[in-house]
């Protein structure tokens, strides 16, 4: 697609207005209280599933800015009060490419406005006074699905820079037996966390991330789902695109869909269990920090099978 297909392409899988004029939801809305029961049928066997990387405290070429974790209490440290226990500090910056997080519709912008058409001034040094992170704070739960990308390519992980197209997702349904629908939580696998264990840590930013090309928004509009989680940033890095349009599936689902956004999460556990058990579908339970007017939260999502 060329930067004016993708701008006319917004207004097309917009949804601002759909829940009317002061909706700060977006996609949640899809998520009726009906499919997160049945959601819940899908837990059968008990078996939990975190897709959460360890939180990054480590420097790394992927992750300039490590947690911060310190202690302030522990061991033959004395209390003064005689308190025996330990307790630490930590401070992250929840966005980039280590933690995994959830991005709140506040995000990002389009011509100065955030999704359902807010301008981005509602966002200023004291937070986000719009379609902040705590929108979400009842948590995100519903149907899961994976879509394992590599599985059906037949690799172990996606390169830097390769890109996903609707015939890999379509694909992926058909040989998973799964179909994308109204309110899923889609979780789409390139094999990256897997890759950085084997071969360490890379500049994103110099050598790229696998990830969703921009074609696929429609598909993502049409089939209505409320969240679409990564183990990168679900945009293929580099997009090709400037003018704003560096990371155009981030503006597409936050800006125009009110899609939220999982990064940076990790699938290989929930890849090799769904491959075991012939079941690519699942109860999906996401709740972020109450963080009044925050843009992101780290979070541990959880699949109950």
């Amino acid at each position: 697609m060329t930067e004016k297909e993708i701008v006319a392409m917004f207004p097309k899988i917009s949804n601002w207005g759909r829940w009317g004029a002061d909706d700060q939801h977006g996609a949640l809305n899809f998520i009726t209280d009906e499919r997160r029961a049945a959601a819940a049928r899908l837990a059968q066997s008990g078996v939990t599933v975190s897709l959460s990387r360890p939180v990054a405290t480590e420097p790394a070429p992927d992750n300039p800015r490590p947690t911060t974790h310190l202690m302030i209490r522990a061991g033959r440290l004395g209390h003064p009060l005689g308190i025996q226990g330990s307790a630490d500090y930590f401070a992250i910056a929840a966005h980039g490419f280590s933690e995994t997080h959830l991005d709140a519709l506040c995000h990002y912008f389009w011509d100065d406005k955030m999704y359902n058409g807010f301008p981005s001034a509602e966002v200023n040094f004291q937070g986000a006074h719009r379609c902040g992170v705590e929108v979400a704070r009842n948590g995100i739960i519903g149907r899961g699905v994976l879509l394992d990308i590599p599985k059906i390519r037949g690799v172990d992980w996606l390169e830097p820079g390769e890109a996903i197209f609707v015939e890999d997702l379509e694909r992926a349904e058909s040989e998973h037996h799964v179909r994308v629908g109204e309110g899923d939580l889609l979780m789409v696998r390139t094999g990256r966390a897997r890759r950085r264990r084997e071969r360490g840590g890379w500049s994103v930013f110099t050598e790229g991330l696998p990830g969703l090309d921009v074609s696929t928004m429609p598909w993502i509009f049409e089939r209505r789902i409320a969240l679409l989680g990564s183990d990168g940033v679900s945009d293929v890095m580099p997009s090709g695109y400037g003018h704003g349009l560096n990371l155009p599936v981030h503006t597409s689902t936050l800006v125009w869909m009110g899609v939220y956004l999982l990064d940076n999460a990790d699938f290989e556990a929930l890849a090799g269990h769904c491959a075991r058990i012939g079941r690519y579908e699942f109860m999906f339970v996401l709740a972020p920090l109450v963080l009044e007017h925050g843009t992101a939260s780290p979070v541990n999502p959880i699949a109950i099978f």
